[in-house]
């Protein structure tokens, strides 16, 4: 818009905030359309009764189901304010007034101020019902503020092209320091591993036994505690699972709210040419009203082998990419960040980017969070896996994640303890994860950390009984890859809240404080000393072994009872984790768990080297090798289901 136009603007056109509380004249937005001729009036009866129902715009249901256009929807708003619509593109905005501002705010608000005029300013808006209350935040020396619209895309892109290096930094570093790992030292990592390694060479030196024996006994001792968790979760899981608890459930999955909340979704993807095509096909089959539904697509800057095949896969309206700029770290979590303030939802979601969620899955999370307090800060859904039949390695897998997610994790929830989440099917009270600071940008196991955190501040997380199915890593260096950026991450995450022990009791308390250090340093100890349990085959095989003629017998003996019992206790939980009808057949392959695990310990190994050498590296895990339609037997093909235009 010429300068001089805008002054016209200025003196006639831009009502201000206390103007227009004096003339409470303006048209309703839906027969602004209508005159325009832009909306039919069944469709204004229809949106207008979905209105009612939820806390939704009228703008955003209109758009959502396709009832307008949207240079029309905007054209009806500058009527509606009579206000003009300006374009961004021409004119850019002040950066300084940004900056006075805040662009996280007004990214947030959907809002960029504009430029100066006389003694004023102009402030572009594409939610103008929300402008007087957003006037109170507005810097007293910007004198008089007026409004101006602009489309919510041309907005964002445009603070994101002018704000970009403030965003990425604040992305890398919500998080609170003593929280985060981004002041992870890797040199005094390695001082501490030296000293270890110098320490455990001087006790071998001394003596071979001797430090066989610590080792052994670290390692049993981690055995034993692995195995009394596992153990005492699956009773506890058993114990409650009642027909009281089974009924809940259902009143559960009955009952709606009175109003559905909007929820945001953020999905991040990288280089992900085989899966972003499928990925669109398989949202749209979630059963949530569209004017409420937000997919946010989350892809790096420089990925243009993802952006291209989004942009040939026809995205509806309630699907957007959110472009995340270079930064000094790439990571999952840096791109959730970023992306965190784009989303409106006051719920916010995270899927991985082959995942397929159940159909019924929002409904769900919106139900249970209407139905608990908000001291229940998260909602950790169930995973599974759609190519299972794949290989003996996609078999032992979805065996794992059954005991993990169907008894283990639901048993530690029944005791507890802080939980440690998942990277997908993951559900938060925005106002929560805002309060943490979101995700710990440095952390290659964001989600473990996150559930530590939630913990601290006192919120819980509930598993939901809801399931998303995922692919198996079937492939054994690539499951190596990723299980070491678990485990490296895990014993990341180890460090950070153990840098001040007696501040982490404080915050847990006993038991949590007690299950952090199960879950934790009991995973991370078993996997790393494993290979002084595999020794004990020596025993059966007549080899040599350090610990013969050191031991009585007795403890041999022990030791051997042990062993058993804890392959027993694996075998029996794989197989009540896979009772169901749709696992059952995997049953003949539980036992051969005991030849799968020695990969964790190959992933430990890497994944500790890296510690030192590549802290925050990403090992990427691709996915889309093996199609849902192609490797389940159960799943059956991908279809598109659209949801009618008036369903609630």
């Amino acid at each position: 818009m010429p300068a001089a136009s805008l002054r016209l603007v200025h003196t006639h056109e831009l009502p201000s905030a206390s103007q227009k509380a004096r003339h409470p004249t303006r048209k309703p937005l839906g027969q602004v359309l209508m005159e325009m001729g832009a909306l039919s009036k069944p469709n204004l009866e229809i949106a207008m009764g979905l209105q009612r129902r939820h806390e939704a715009r009228l703008g955003d249901i209109l758009l959502a189901n396709d009832f307008v256009r949207r240079a029309d929807l905007y054209a009806a708003l500058a009527r509606q304010f009579n206000c003009a619509i300006a374009d961004l593109h021409s004119e850019p905005a002040d950066v300084r007034l940004i900056d006075d501002l805040g662009a996280d705010f007004c990214i947030r608000n959907r809002i960029i101020p504009w430029k100066k005029v006389g003694a004023g300013t102009v402030v572009i808006c594409s939610q103008p019902d929300n402008f007087e209350t957003l006037q109170q935040e507005f810097p007293k020396h910007w004198g008089r503020t007026f409004l101006a619209i602009a489309p919510e895309e041309d907005i964002l892109e445009r603070l994101v092209a002018m704000r970009h290096r403030t965003l990425t930094q604040r992305a890398e570093n919500r998080v609170s320091g003593h929280e985060s790992c981004r002041g992870w030292n890797p040199k005094a990592v390695l001082r501490y591993a030296v000293l270890v390694a110098l320490i455990l060479a001087a006790t071998f030196f001394y003596s071979t036994q001797v430090g066989f024996f610590l080792l052994v006994g670290w390692a049993v001792l981690s055995l034993i505690m692995n195995s009394a968790l596992k153990l005492v979760a699956s009773i506890l899981f058993w114990k409650h699972q009642n027909a009281e608890d089974l009924e809940l459930e259902c009143q559960l999955s009955t009952q709606q709210p009175h109003c559905l909340p909007i929820i945001s979704i953020m999905v991040p993807l990288y280089k992900e040419r085989e899966i972003a095509g499928r990925l669109v096909k398989r949202l749209e089959r979630l059963d949530y009203p569209r004017e409420l539904l937000e997919i946010c697509l989350v892809v790096e800057e420089d990925d243009h082998l993802t952006q291209q095949t989004l942009k040939h896969a026809k995205l509806p309206r309630w699907m957007r990419q959110v472009i995340v700029p270079r930064g000094v770290v790439k990571t999952k979590p840096r791109a959730l960040n970023f992306a965190l303030d784009f989303c409106r939802g006051s719920i916010v979601g995270v899927y991985d980017a082959e995942d397929a969620p159940a159909s019924d899955q929002l409904l769900k999370v919106a139900k249970r969070f209407a139905e608990r307090g908000q001291e229940v800060a998260c909602l950790q859904g169930k995973l599974d896996f759609y190519n299972a039949r794949t290989n003996w390695l996609s078999r032992c897998f979805t065996v794992e994640y059954a005991s993990w997610w169907r008894l283990v994790l639901p048993g530690v929830e029944k005791m507890g303890m802080a939980i440690p989440l998942g990277g997908t099917t993951l559900f938060f009270r925005r106002h929560a994860l805002e309060e943490l600071g979101g995700w710990d940008a440095h952390n290659v196991t964001e989600d473990a950390d996150l559930g530590v955190r939630l913990a601290r501040h006192g919120y819980r997380t509930e598993l939901i009984d809801t399931v998303t199915e995922e692919e198996a890593n079937c492939r054994v260096w690539p499951w190596v890859k990723q299980r070491s950026r678990w485990i490296k991450g895990y014993a990341m995450t180890y460090g950070v809240h153990m840098r001040a022990p007696l501040r982490l009791l404080a915050d847990l308390g006993w038991r949590k404080f007690l299950g952090f250090q199960l879950i934790f340093l009991g995973s991370l100890s078993g996997v790393l000393l494993a290979p002084f349990l595999w020794t004990f085959w020596a025993f059966p095989l007549g080899l040599p072994h350090p610990l013969r003629g050191v031991l009585p017998d007795p403890a041999f003996i022990i030791l051997g009872v042990t062993f058993m019992a804890a392959e027993l206790l694996t075998i029996a939980i794989g197989v009540q984790a896979i009772s169901n009808a749709k696992h059952r057949w995997l049953r003949w392959w539980v036992p051969t768990l005991h030849f799968y695990y020695p990969l964790a310990s190959v992933a430990a190994l890497k994944g500790f080297v890296e510690i030192v050498t590549r802290p925050f590296y990403w090992d990427k895990t691709q996915h889309g090798k093996f199609d849902m339609h192609k490797t389940s037997r159960f799943s059956g093909p991908i279809t598109t289901h659209h949801r009618p235009r008036n369903r609630v």
